[in-house]
């Protein structure tokens, strides 16, 4: 399995930015799909998830209203949108895929995601 995430950049605040995350070797309509982030100094934290089929998504708090995840199955993608940036969004994001039987799952924990991708750097300056 192969997790390409790639759209980070420096952006002022106010603005926005998408990030992708092609997936290669695995059926990934079957693959629950998340980012995370990751701050300097600060643990890795969760950000969003969507579910196989995409019918299902769930934001961390400080996210939601801003950020929104979405995948397309025919591309074996994952996107997320962020508009609003914020200088505390600032951090290395990761998209992570994990096997699911059941369609609409989703899960907000590190440990439940096998597979990561490499990180892309997002830096807001205020």
């Amino acid at each position: 399995v192969q997790l390409q995430a790639s759209g980070g950049g420096l952006m002022q605040a106010g603005g926005s930015l998408r990030l992708s995350c092609a997936a290669s070797g695995l059926t990934f309509s079957s693959y629950i799909m998340g980012w995370f982030r990751q701050a300097p100094g600060k643990e890795r934290e969760f950000v969003a998830t969507i579910s196989r089929t995409g019918d299902t998504t769930y934001y961390a708090d400080s996210v939601e209203g801003r950020f929104t995840i979405s995948r397309d199955n025919t591309k074996n993608t994952v996107y997320l949108q962020m508009n609003s940036l914020k200088p505390e969004d600032t951090a290395v994001y990761y998209c992570a895929a994990d096997y699911k039987s059941q369609p609409s799952a989703v899960s907000t924990s590190l440990l439940a995601y096998d597979n990561w991708g490499q990180g892309t750097l997002v830096t807001v300056s205020s």
